[in-house]
């Protein structure tokens, strides 16, 4: 599998390295104002988003304390949709939260520029990495890491197995977008709230899958190779094939609810929805029966392109626990971790075959070919690319993806504006 179609760019966040100032004086190491065995446990606080739905926290918490008697960690969870936002404003405020989860590279970029993050470049450099280094290469900023990579994430295709059986429709196999919209028309009963496809508000389920898929840049404004995307959404919303994103949007509809309550018979989401999935399973919460696939593609039998990210830890310049706080670090992103997750069914940044064979030996994980065909996609791009104004461009893509999809604007009126409005921007 060739990872990651395009990498983190430092050169592009140059301008704003060079514009930083340190703050203090010394090292981080003397900074460190660490609390002993002698002096009493040590509690470690970590940022979590949606902690009881999302069970890799509890389960590496519970397993690096079994591992580190007098090291308690304590989650400090935070709304999901509202994760980044809050994370910012803690840290502007100097909050001493030890350990920060790195839900995504541009928020991370962010935080490390603003030199939040204690640099890890020299200690990773001592650590075995080689089984992530893909991950690792992702978190490098002007030749610097502050952070290490537990997880990596990809799109796949998540199916409802006894919504296609009862229709006696083949299970998906490597669909094109075609045929997966007339499948979803196929399955879907509007007059029951049931449908035949599911697709989040995200703006990434249009722009992140249309960029990867057409070798396209969500930097470069020039988007006109998301318009068949756009144009295929609302097409299938007219004919109920799949929710109307204004209702979606509007109820805050959950995608858990919608796939593991069986209003929906397909739905592309991350590989992390596995886990969770999975957990809700083993203790009653859905009786779905699942399966993945690959994700749709434009034409049947080429490379199967899709997207992704990896998730990180990293510590807080703040923190009086650095150095508990880098053996949290060491044991989530390394070979122990790695385990954990693979049994509870989240991929870890950390893979070997080993671990591979671990993960698909989970009680409940789909091990059909085509499956284990998801699970190795020939390319993964970077979801959103990092630069200095990521944000910006990040914020005027969500509101014309929005806009089109309530049809305030047509894709090709919307696209007009993303290309205009993001063109300014960086001008």
């Amino acid at each position: 599998m060739k990872l990651w179609k395009k990498s983190l760019t430092a050169v592009a966040l140059l301008g704003l390295v060079a514009g930083l100032t340190a703050c203090g004086g010394g090292s981080d190491a003397e900074k460190s104002k660490e609390s002993t065995a002698a002096d009493g446990d040590v509690e470690l606080k970590v940022t979590t988003w949606n902690y009881d739905t999302t069970p890799e926290f509890e389960k590496l918490f519970r397993a690096f304390e079994e591992a580190n008697p007098g090291i308690t960690v304590t989650p400090v969870d935070i709304a999901s949709d509202d994760y980044d936002t809050k994370l910012t404003t803690m840290l502007s405020s100097g909050d001493t939260t030890d350990i920060l989860t790195m839900k995504n590279l541009l928020s991370y970029s962010n935080y490390a520029l603003r030199d939040q993050l204690l640099d890890l470049t020299d200690h990773i450099k001592d650590i075995d990495i080689d089984p992530a280094a893909a991950s690792y290469e992702m978190y490098e900023v002007d030749g610097k890491t502050y952070a290490q990579p537990y997880r990596t994430d990809f799109w796949v295709l998540y199916y409802n197995k006894k919504m296609f059986d009862d229709a006696g429709i083949d299970y998906p196999d490597n669909l094109t977008w075609d045929e997966y919209e007339e499948i979803a028309k196929k399955l879907s009963k509007p007059d029951e709230q049931v449908y035949g496809a599911y697709q989040h508000t995200w703006r990434s389920t249009i722009q992140a899958i249309a960029a990867a898929q057409n070798d396209g840049d969500l930097l470069d404004p020039s988007y006109g190779y998301m318009t068949d995307y756009y144009d295929r959404a609302l097409r299938m919303q007219d004919a109920k094939a799949q929710m109307d994103f204004g209702t979606a949007k509007s109820t805050k509809v959950t995608y858990q609810s919608q796939f593991e309550n069986s209003k929906t018979a397909m739905m592309y989401m991350g590989t992390w929805y596995m886990g969770g999935l999975l957990t809700n399973k083993d203790e009653g919460k859905t009786d779905v029966e699942w399966g993945i696939a690959q994700i749709p593609q434009k034409e049947a039998g080429k490379a199967i392109d899709t997207f992704g990210s990896p998730t990180a830890f990293a510590v807080n310049k703040n923190s009086k626990h650095q150095d508990a706080a880098q053996k949290f670090l060491d044991f989530c992103s390394g070979e122990e971790g790695a385990k954990v997750l693979a049994e509870v069914g989240v991929v870890p940044s950390y893979k070997t075959e080993a671990i591979d064979d671990l993960y698909f030996s989970r009680e409940g994980m789909p091990s059909d070919d085509v499956s284990k065909t998801a699970f190795t996609p020939e390319n993964v791009a970077i979801e959103f690319p990092v630069d200095k104004n990521g944000p910006a461009i990040d914020k005027i893509l969500q509101e014309e993806h929005d806009l089109i999809l309530v049809n305030d604007e047509t894709p090709k009126e919307g696209i007009k504006n993303m290309e205009k409005r993001v063109k300014t921007e960086t001008e």
